[in-house]
């Protein structure tokens, strides 16, 4: 089972992000429709990321930060990223709906539903420290261990060692629980700080 769990988890993860573009494109359209007339600027953001054996691809997400904002810098290591984020942005990503256009990203076989956070292509700390653990050598995901543990809480060290957790113990069962508990977390915010680490 264990062997065969990646084809599994691509078939599943072609499945799921394929029926959830379908289902959900009444509210993409909704969402982007809304960012449209509140914000100037594109209803994507695009940014180079970090995905399996350090491939860099691009990741969608809504905007949710006006067209100025510096685009390669992490959120949390802006001066003042408040000052960037816009009204609707503010709800998209308490909800982690800016996320949702990922969708095509794992359809496509540059992320998976489940996995590490994709990083910055600059996040040298980051990379260097789930090399260590191997976790880049992994499809990043949506979400993961390390969003359901404290999200935009928890320090770089102890994402990295959950990501490097999550490749050793990957499988149906993990993958099932990660997938409910990030669905409790997104409808509660829990755990996120806006203009933290994401």
């Amino acid at each position: 089972m264990k062997t065969l769990y990646p084809a599994i988890k691509r078939f599943t993860d072609v499945l799921l992000s394929g029926l959830g573009m379908i289902l959900l494109s009444p509210l993409f359209l909704v969402i982007g429709i809304v960012i449209k007339l509140t914000s100037p600027g594109a209803v994507f953001f695009r940014q180079k990321r970090v995905g399996a054996g350090k491939k860099l691809f691009m990741m969608y997400k809504f905007r949710t930060m006006r067209s100025d904002a510096p685009s390669d810098i992490p959120t949390h290591l802006l001066k003042d990223p408040f000052a960037y984020i816009t009204g609707i942005g503010k709800i998209l990503r308490r909800t982690s709906m800016d996320e949702l256009p990922q969708l095509w990203n794992i359809f496509t076989g540059d992320m998976s539903l489940i996995g590490p956070r994709p990083a910055l292509y600059n996040q040298y700390d980051l990379i260097a420290l789930r090399d260590e653990y191997k976790a880049n050598d992994i499809r990043p995901g949506l979400t993961g261990l390390a969003q359901i543990s404290g999200r935009d809480e928890l320090p770089i060290s102890q994402k990295a060692a959950l990501d490097g957790e999550y490749r050793e113990k990957m499988g149906f069962g993990m993958d099932c629980r990660i997938l409910l508990l990030t669905l409790k977390l997104a409808l509660t915010g829990q755990g996120v700080s806006e203009g933290g680490p994401r």
